[in-house]
């Protein structure tokens, strides 16, 4: 039984040295009896394919069996991989070249770069008759040392009262497949009136900043609160695959507060019991009377029995109100962190709306 491989030819054994020799850690690993996958990888894209495939492989063998390969052939082909994975110079050596003589011819090739390599430092240090001199200028150490007598800086440009106007995108030529002006522009216009409210924060103005950790659906929330024209809410509303109600719900609850006041809307969860006793002893204690509304409660949620009205407590502490209108629970308010002001500012909505 006989398993033959097709050796590589001296131009094939010229690239796969020079791949070896250009990493220090090619060599190590070969030294260590590890075959890198870099170094296979380096290989192929040298043009020589190290390791064997099935049609590298040749199986010879004498015996009746019909099969390719036969048997003894494939326990054959088992034991070379196991040989190869214990020993990669196995390979090498099968591919034509022993270890000694490929380790000999490294070294060499490694000298060689090195002689190069300082050669061409020592020439570079020498500075060419017709190359320019060096540039002039101050060293750091002086100018970090002058650096009380340097001026102080400038005062900080104003900020503006409103971002500018974006450019206009819409022209009489036809728009590219897949590009639409009105979308740009209003992006344009959004992305300018983020920097101007980063400008703010900078200048340590008390104008809120957009997070920049939003969600696909949080952002597309924000941009339809912020831009609130018709065409702008119904084409995010297509883009988010989102019915036209949810996304003016969503519209309504960020309006009152942002990525809280929408986890508030889309998700429900169970605080802490002692902070809702603690809240229930806050309603009695306020209450004029000393008997709040009576309150049918689910998890974050206290709805008013008898009336279309809930408190949503959120998880940043406050109390949202929500009123029912068509069958769904719709934000109608600001939030609060009492929960005695949030209710009695819920039913005197609700008082003067009936």
């Amino acid at each position: 039984m006989s398993l033959a491989i097709p050796a590589l030819n001296d131009a094939e054994w010229d690239r796969l040295l020079d791949a070896v020799a250009a990493r220090a850690g090619h060599i190590a690993a070969l030294l260590d009896r590890d075959m890198p996958t870099e170094l296979v990888q380096d290989a192929l894209a040298a043009g020589v394919r190290l390791l064997p495939t099935a049609n590298d492989l040749e199986p010879s063998c004498s015996c009746p069996d019909w099969g390719y390969p036969c048997k003894h052939g494939a326990a054959l082909c088992y034991q070379v991989a196991r040989l190869l994975d214990e020993d990669p110079f196995v390979l090498l050596l099968m591919r034509g070249r022993g270890e000694q003589q490929l380790l000999d011819e490294l070294a060499r090739r490694n000298a060689a770069r090195a002689a190069s390599e300082a050669a061409a430092s020592a020439s570079a240090s020498v500075p060419s008759p017709r190359s320019p001199a060096a540039p002039t200028g101050t060293p750091a150490r002086e100018a970090f040392a002058a650096r009380t007598d340097l001026p102080p800086l400038p005062e900080p440009p104003p900020l503006p009262e409103r971002a500018g106007r974006p450019p206009v995108f819409a022209t009489s030529r036809p728009a590219e497949p897949g590009i639409e002006p009105e979308a740009l522009q209003t992006l344009a216009a959004d992305a300018a009136e983020r920097a101007r409210r980063r400008l703010a924060a900078a200048l340590a103005d008390d104008a809120p900043l957009t997070p920049s950790d939003l969600t696909e659906w949080q952002d597309a929330v924000r941009i339809a609160a912020e831009h609130p024209q018709t065409e702008v809410f119904a084409r995010i509303a297509e883009s988010t695959g989102r019915p036209l109600t949810e996304l003016a719900q969503a519209v309504r609850a960020w309006r009152h507060g942002g990525t809280a006041a929408l986890a508030v809307l889309e998700d429900s969860w169970t605080p802490d019991p002692s902070v809702l006793a603690r809240a229930r002893a806050l309603l009695a204690e306020d209450w004029a009377d000393g008997r709040p509304p009576h309150l049918r409660t689910w998890r974050n949620r206290w709805t008013v029995v008898g009336r279309d009205r809930q408190l949503r407590y959120g998880r940043d502490g406050r109390w949202y109100p929500y009123g029912k209108e068509d069958g769904a629970w719709w934000p109608i308010g600001q939030p609060d962190p009492d929960p005695a002001t949030a209710l009695a500012a819920l039913l005197l909505l609700q008082d003067r709306r009936s």
